[in-house]
């Protein structure tokens, strides 16, 4: 009898090093999901990651499932996936339901525009890619990372332009991450006093007046380079377009609330103090 026991307990313990060692299939949804996951060292269980998910560099090898937004059952299957990490954010909704009816677990991450929820995703992502040895050191050093960020406020007014092609040029007002980071950097949003992206207007850009334009690589692409930036309307009536004062910002490392986020809203208020402004 004390044999079998013994037998029982050791199959056992077997079978649970066997599973947490086993390595996962993972489809990584969300830039900052993606960059987490790096971070943690859990890359070598990567399989699929969405469009966002362009950062690091090595992340651009993975197979891309097509932007979070837009995500289809089939494509994320096709990766054979045997655990599924998303942004909350991501669409439809419904592909990650079948994705869980099927038996694949989907984990969830906060896809709220908040510095404080950064070691949120760590510890959530950490959990799930058994690294929480790797998630408590991360959250150490993103905490370091905030703790030095100035809360100061700045008399700078900023706008960002979101633009991608086929659709209207976008400005950044409450309630979007934009406005959030900006406000993390110590700046005012110049559209401060309109709810999430509104279509740009000269009107509204003139009685703006920022003194500075956030903007990112993609939307200088797609308005076809700095020099139609300024040709914008009503831009080159306001403080920033008579000075040409621009910051182009990595889009992902700022917006995304991810581990970079810290850094990004750093580097943002450095470069918007050596600008004219007030």
């Amino acid at each position: 009898m004390r044999i079998w026991t013994f037998l029982t307990c050791f199959m056992f313990s077997m079978v649970m090093v066997f599973q947490a060692n086993a390595k996962e299939r993972i489809v990584s949804i969300g830039g900052d999901v993606t960059e987490i996951i790096y971070a943690l060292g859990a890359q070598d269980e990567l399989v699929g990651r969405d469009s966002t998910s362009t950062h690091p560099d090595a992340a651009q090898q993975v197979q891309n499932i097509g932007y979070m937004r837009h995500l289809s059952t089939e494509g994320i299957l096709s990766l054979k996936p045997t655990l599924v990490i998303s942004s909350n954010l991501a669409q439809p909704s419904t592909v990650l339901e079948q994705i869980k009816k099927v038996g694949i677990p989907v984990v969830f991450i906060s896809g709220k525009h908040s510095l404080s929820v950064i070691n949120e995703k760590i510890s959530t992502i950490g959990n799930a890619v058994h690294r929480q040895k790797e998630a408590k050191a991360l959250q150490d050093k993103t905490n370091q990372n905030i703790a030095q960020l100035s809360g100061s406020k700045l008399p700078i007014r900023v706008i960002y332009i979101m633009a991608h092609t086929g659709m209207s040029n976008l400005v950044a007002g409450k309630g979007t991450a934009a406005d959030e980071a900006i406000h993390a950097a110590g700046l005012v949003n110049a559209m401060g006093n309109v709810m999430n992206y509104q279509p740009m207007s000269q009107e509204g850009m003139i009685a703006a007046a920022p003194d500075v334009i956030i903007t990112d690589q993609d939307a200088i692409k797609t308005i076809g380079g700095e020099e139609n930036l300024w040709k914008l309307p009503g831009l080159s009536l306001t403080p920033a377009g008579k000075n040409h004062q621009l910051i182009i910002i990595d889009q992902m490392a700022l917006l995304g609330f991810g581990i970079h986020t810290p850094q990004a809203i750093q580097d943002l208020r450095s470069k918007a103090q050596n600008f004219k402004h007030g």
